[in-house]
């Protein structure tokens, strides 16, 4: 009997342990999110930040630290929507592709910095990703209402139901391309 529970305990081993090494990472960025924030804290207030490994140069910026800031502010929320998005297990989790491109967007305007204000013309970009999203979260949302009336089913079930599950992040992936 010993033997057994052994086998079984040590069968899907290697699916728990890459489970668990994901997982592990994840929730490693995440929590690490507030100490990268202020990495910016860190870098000199001058126009040329040189390391040992690089040079940057501040270029419209006038300021190391100040572009370090802008960047964070940007990068750090991309991160965490996209976490998000690929670990998210409700239906609507599509809404969730405004923001990332929203943020993606802002991200390298402000690596061009030469654009002047970095958060003008967003909504340009958004309206492409907002009358896919919008509509289709909305027609996904009737549906599922409408089997309501008309079904004994509750609303986790019908959550369930629509939910997509592709097996690991590459299959998530591969749903939208």
């Amino acid at each position: 009997m010993r033997r057994k529970k052994e086998n079984s305990l040590n069968g899907d081993n290697s699916k728990l342990s890459r489970s668990a090494i994901v997982g592990t990472i994840i929730a490693t960025i995440i929590a690490s999110t507030p100490l990268l924030y202020s990495l910016h804290e860190s870098v000199p207030t001058d126009a040329v930040w040189d390391t040992f490994l690089f040079t940057y140069k501040s270029g419209v910026w006038e300021d190391a630290q100040y572009a370090m800031w802008v960047y964070t502010s940007k990068i750090i929320p991309l991160i965490l929507l996209t976490i998000w998005f690929f670990t998210c297990r409700h239906w609507w989790y599509h809404a969730i592709l405004v923001p990332i491109v929203m943020f993606a967007f802002q991200a390298v305007i402000s690596w061009n910095g030469e654009a002047g204000n970095i958060d003008e013309g967003t909504f340009v970009v958004l309206l492409p990703v907002l009358v896919l999203v919008v509509p289709s979260i909305y027609l996904i949302r009737a549906k599922m209402f409408n089997k309501i009336n008309y079904a004994d089913k509750t609303l986790e079930e019908l959550e369930a139901e629509f939910m997509i599950k592709p097996k690991g992040l590459w299959g998530k992936v591969k749903q939208y391309f």
